[in-house]
């Protein structure tokens, strides 16, 4: 009866959240929506016939795992307060998702796409970056998508990479660290600055256990743990930490400092993973 009636001349223009009530206008009920909608589906008979394009469903982020330096970097552009009132600069920032490391950063007084292209190849050839073996994340920006900036990436051998449209969380390292630098109390002068020894190159100190990023980028880190745990090491807890803990178990509630290095990140990991 269902597929009956919306199949007829009367009732097969018209949606189901217009049948229900047509019909109850009449005194005749059928079903509820729910099972027009579960009876139509089944049979095959709620295909997309609007003039506007059919809604896409949602799709997850592409993933990328770093499991070294130079394998996965994700860049942004933010604007940043000049020292004119009422005036801005931008800031070009290029971070390593492995290590946070800022591999490259310039600020300059407009957004381009040939600016981003040659920060880019500037920050490739000072890493050492060979083709085929990064890849570069971004939004969908206008110079991210450039037709300098992808040539740029062709010529380089760097895959390119881009967050869903207006969907922010998709490039959350740079996003995390402009909200870092931008409540950091920093001038408006030094912001404003190019040199390598200003603020804004300084204010980028992201930790990952304990480990800055010109520690873990240099894959030197594995080091740091056997040094921390080494007796006599007064300076770091570690050593200390089993011991105390076992003379004061009422101090501790929980597990003692991982100082055990991470291996690799992922940008965009899985919300929850199923467990194996």
């Amino acid at each position: 009866m269902i597929v009956e009636i919306a199949t007829s001349p009367e009732y097969r223009n018209v949606s189901v959240r217009q049948t229900v009530p047509r019909l109850a206008d009449k005194s005749v009920y059928v079903a509820s929506e729910s099972s027009l909608y579960r009876v139509l589906h089944a049979e095959s008979l709620m295909a997309h016939r609007s003039p506007a394009r059919p809604a896409s469903g949602e799709s997850k982020p592409r993933r990328h795992t770093a499991k070294g330096p130079g394998e996965v970097w994700s860049w942004d552009i933010t604007y940043l307060r000049a020292s004119v009132r009422g005036t801005f600069c931008y800031l070009y920032l290029v971070p390593d998702i492995w290590s946070r490391k800022i591999v490259g950063w310039e600020v300059h007084e407009e957004e381009s796409m040939d600016l981003a292209s040659e920060l880019v190849e500037e920050t490739s050839a000072a890493e050492g970056v060979k083709p085929g073996e990064l890849t570069l994340h971004s939004d969908n920006g206008g110079p991210m998508k450039g037709a300098t900036m992808l040539a740029t990436l062709r010529r380089l051998g760097v895959a390119a990479s881009f967050s869903r449209p207006r969907v922010s969380d998709d490039n959350a390292i740079c996003e995390a660290i402009f909200r870092t630098l931008k409540a950091a109390p920093v001038s408006r002068e030094s912001r404003s600055r190019r040199s390598r020894g200003s603020p804004v190159g300084c204010q980028f100190r992201r930790l990952i256990r304990r480990r800055a990023p010109p520690q873990r980028h240099p894959l030197c880190h594995a080091e740091r743990p056997a040094r921390r745990a080494r007796p006599g090491h007064c300076r770091e807890a570690q050593p200390r930490l089993p011991r105390r803990e076992e003379a004061h178990p009422r101090r501790w509630t929980g597990d003692t400092r991982n100082w055990e290095p991470v291996g690799a990140v992922t940008l965009n990991p899985e919300k929850n993973p199923v467990a194996a």
